[in-house]
């Protein structure tokens, strides 16, 4: 009979603490509704990154041009950076393009962009028109580029397929009408 006694006393004493163990973590579900109200704040903060993209928004208006890959025309935009700002004032211009890595399609232009206040860098899609800094030229991606890189500026965008870009030899652009 002692150790049926005991052996009830030890099943209460595992359910004392059992309970303790639910009562202690019940009662921090209460504390940590009030946590939650913390966690408001971090919403609350997402209106401050909401506001830099609705400025970078602004940031990112598109220049239309008109360009004109091998004879065919293709649609085309220019981001707002000064850079690409830069290479409208170049307009208008006819170069004749190389294969670079198998990943891009260059010319050089007459003269260097102003790459002051570049906007983060990025890495290069497929159509994107970019300014590589450090030569001076421009790029036409047809492949996915490399890592984003500072020296490397996205200026725009081209509306065409992969296999047409990739196979472009000559570029006319020029600023829409």
């Amino acid at each position: 009979m002692n150790s049926a006694v005991r052996r009830g006393l030890g099943c209460a004493a595992s359910m004392a603490v059992l309970l303790l163990t639910v009562t202690a973590c019940s009662s921090g579900t209460q504390e940590s509704a009030p946590a939650a109200t913390p966690s408001a704040a971090p919403a609350g903060q997402q209106e401050p990154v909401t506001s830099p993209s609705s400025s970078a928004s602004g940031r990112s208006t598109s220049m239309n041009i008109r360009v004109t890959l091998d004879g065919r025309p293709v649609d085309a935009v220019l981001n707002d950076s000064p850079a690409a700002r830069d290479f409208a004032a170049l307009l208008p211009l006819t170069l004749d393009l190389k294969d670079f890595h198998g990943t891009e399609r260059v010319a050089d232009l007459p003269h260097k962009l102003d790459t002051a206040d570049a906007s983060e860098p990025v890495a290069a899609t497929v159509g994107d028109i970019a300014y590589y800094a450090p030569w001076g030229n421009l790029a036409l991606f047809y492949q996915d580029g490399p890592a984003p890189s500072p020296d490397l500026l996205v200026l725009g965008h081209l509306g065409v397929s992969a296999d047409q870009l990739g196979r472009a030899t000559s570029i006319t652009i020029e600023a829409a009408s």
